[in-house]
């Protein structure tokens, strides 16, 4: 890999362009994913905010979901947002019965797990291994994490009511290898924290 890594955007749903304009801004290439053959030049993946139906529909539809589980099998370093985290997951919760991911964390993950739209709400997140303070971070249709394996790291969690009005710690960070995932937006808030350390997970990868 060059001194200037090339990460790829998955680019058929979700908050593309704002992935894209935080890694320009951190003097990485930054490339839209739609086909298969576009996977052969990143090293590293952003799987966006957006819909993670859609999303697997799409990815199956374009003849992007194999090429993607490949590389990812085969060490390709990921970051997930949101709807990301769930496309990373092993297991999703109130999904589709047709719904895929990937598998690239061992997770289980509810999806709308905090509520609908009108239930978004933004409150601070601290991320461990991250300096700089909480994030302030934006949670829209969130998941969450249920429960990780052995070797998934929990890097933030957040004390939040869920959809069932309970109130419990949430994990809502977590990394495992070269993936990493988040339930909240940092492409929407201008902090690059999160983006930095996906960029020196793909350096370390090369």
């Amino acid at each position: 890999m060059t001194a200037r890594p090339v990460v790829g955007v998955f680019a058929l749903q979700g908050d593309v362009r704002e992935h894209v304009r935080a890694l320009t801004s951190l003097g990485v290439g930054a490339v839209p994913v739609r086909r298969p053959g576009e996977l052969d030049d990143v090293d590293g993946l952003v799987i966006p905010g957006g819909e993670s139906t859609t999303m697997s529909k799409l990815s199956i539809d374009f003849g992007l979901f194999d090429p993607i589980a490949k590389r990812l099998a085969d060490g390709m370093p990921v970051y997930g947002s949101c709807a990301g985290m769930i496309m990373l997951a092993s297991t999703v919760l109130d999904g589709r019965p047709d719904q895929r991911s990937f598998g690239a964390i061992p997770m289980t993950v509810r999806r709308n797990a905090f509520g609908r739209q009108v239930d978004s709400f933004e409150a601070p997140v601290a991320v461990a291994g991250v300096e700089g303070g909480p994030f302030h971070a934006v949670f829209i249709r969130a998941p969450w994490v249920e429960s990780v394996g052995d070797d998934v790291a929990v890097l933030g969690s957040i004390d939040r009511a869920g959809a069932d009005g309970a109130v419990a710690p949430h994990i809502v960070a977590v990394r495992h290898g070269a993936a990493l995932a988040t339930s909240f937006h940092p492409e929407l808030t201008g902090d690059l924290r999160l983006h930095e350390l996906f960029v020196e997970m793909v350096r370390d990868a090369a």
